[in-house]
């Protein structure tokens, strides 16, 4: 008996000292409610992305300026959700609407086009892809809209580098008191140059200028038609033009050699050939555009009732050809760094 009762003492301890040594299973965490689960961010895989096809006319700097500060903009909006397809047609239209169609094939979102021809190839290319448009003066001419259109009532909105031509009139007539003959060059084959020709022409003849029109259709013909506009003209205007911006440093040539000033389009034409100009940045043109996109892609804008925007612009000037043609530089101009 004292044997059992010593066993069964025994046991009772084991047993006591193992419930001592036992710890309470945690709480099972309430399940999340359904709107608790509809409220929380999406997971970052999950997220929309969105490509965007680029065309850009030519590669010079403004153009390249304008690219980059859309990219940039977008870029910031929409981090790794945007991608980007950057097409360079190297001044030919032909060029800008293959890359356009191709854009259409991909499927891509949106398309940017950046100088007129890119902008026409991409308007005939798509109709229902939203197009934005940058480094294009006047929609309105260009696209075959009412003259003074500030939306485009389709799938096209964008902004524009233009600066109204009265104000470069008054440049040229404050610059170069003297001048009595005004030569126009520019590439008969861009819509954009020969609207803004059209549109100062008017303005300079009522301000007693004989004006006169030299146009080149290409760059191997730039040379010849300049040294032509500068033997007949005191001083040469030069439009935002793609074309000259790219032969800029033989037009400087010859118009250095020949004596004849250039009021310039726009500020990197200017640091080309040019000796004054009135001018936008186009990166923070390209800028404003990439925010217009992120409105399109990230916000579901309707594109074709966003209103076409402009950017202010500043006198500046080339140090270099006002010293060397004695051009009196306006106060309050910049000198343009290089």
């Amino acid at each position: 008996m004292k044997k059992t009762l010593a066993i069964l003492c025994a046991l009772a301890m084991v047993f006591a000292l193992c419930a001592c040594g036992e710890t309470a299973a945690p709480a099972a965490a309430p399940a999340a409610s359904p709107e608790a689960v509809s409220d929380a961010a999406p997971a970052a895989s999950d997220a929309k992305t969105f490509t965007v096809g680029v065309c850009q006319l030519v590669q010079h700097p403004a153009l390249d300026a304008a690219t980059q500060g859309f990219q940039d903009a977008l870029t910031e909006k929409l981090g790794d959700q945007v991608s980007f397809s950057v097409q360079n047609a190297s001044g030919d239209s032909a060029t800008c609407s293959v890359i356009c169609n191709q854009f259409v094939s991909d499927g891509v979102d949106l398309i940017l086009a950046n100088a007129t021809p890119a902008l026409l190839a991409a308007q005939s290319a798509t109709s229902k892809i939203p197009i934005l448009g940058t480094s294009v003066t006047d929609y309105a001419d260009a696209l075959g809209l009412e003259a003074g259109s500030t939306t485009t009532g389709t799938n096209i909105s964008g902004t524009s580098d233009g600066v109204p031509a009265q104000s470069f009139a008054d440049l040229l007539k404050q610059v170069f008191p003297d001048t009595q003959k005004v030569g126009m060059l520019y590439c008969s084959g861009e819509p954009n140059s020969k609207f803004q020709a059209d549109q100062i022409r008017p303005i300079l003849e009522g301000m007693g200028y004989t004006v006169a029109d030299y146009t080149f259709a290409d760059s191997n013909d730039v040379a010849q038609v300049a040294a032509n506009a500068c033997d007949d003209s005191d001083v040469l205007y030069i439009p935002t033009d793609n074309t000259a911006a790219s032969n800029a440093e033989l037009i400087n040539s010859v118009c250095l050699e020949k004596k004849v000033p250039v009021v310039a389009g726009e500020e990197n034409l200017c640091l080309g050939c040019g000796s004054v100009t009135l001018s936008i940045s186009y990166y923070d043109l390209g800028k404003v555009t990439g925010e217009m996109a992120a409105k399109v892609l990230a916000d579901g804008a309707d594109v074709s009732t966003m209103t076409i925007e402009y950017a202010p612009f500043t006198g500046k000037y080339n140090a270099a050809n006002c010293e060397a043609l004695s051009v009196a530089v306006p106060e309050g101009f910049e000198a343009i760094e290089g």
